[in-house]
């Protein structure tokens, strides 16, 4: 039996969400963020998501816990984009290397595609090579990289930029 499930998003995540977050914001360059944002700003975020009828998807742990979350959203704000979106997933620290990921981010692209998005793109720090395996194993590709972007934690950091016809 399955240490998890995956389920849609509810407003009584937001906390979780929150604190997941909070560990990449402090603890990684998975986000170029430098300081975490609220509850307040996540669930304004994740509303906004949820309106547009977007795909969010959580993973549950068999206790209840929140173990991660993926959800796939506006790429750019411009009309012409209306059919790309970009993804997100984050997995709790200590909820890594169990395979939530793929699940959660499988699950948002078979709904990207039963919304009607044609593309996904992944932008990822290139240090973040668990993350670009799991893109890759999803099937996506290398479409290109940005060298020194980003500038946190006192380093320089590149960008991949990965993509996925669905």
């Amino acid at each position: 039996m399955p240490d998890h499930r995956l389920r849609p998003f509810q407003w009584s995540d937001v906390p979780a969400i929150t604190a997941i977050y909070r560990h990449y914001v402090y603890n990684s360059v998975a986000t170029f963020d430098l300081e975490a944002p609220g509850e307040d700003f996540m669930a304004e975020k994740f509303g906004h998501i949820l309106a547009l009828g977007h795909p969010i998807v959580m993973a549950e742990g068999n206790d209840g816990a929140l173990l991660g979350y993926s959800y796939a959203s506006v790429y750019r704000p411009r009309p012409a984009y209306r059919f790309t979106c970009e993804n997100s997933v984050y997995c709790a620290p200590d909820a890594q290397g169990r395979g939530l990921g793929s699940a959660m981010l499988g699950e948002v692209i078979s709904q990207s595609r039963a919304f009607g998005f044609k593309q996904m793109i992944a932008v990822i720090t290139a240090e973040g090579t668990g993350s670009i395996r799991l893109h890759e194993k999803l099937g996506f590709r290398h479409i290109g990289r940005h060298e020194a972007l980003g500038f946190k934690f006192d380093r320089w950091l590149d960008i991949v930029h990965m993509q996925l016809a669905l």
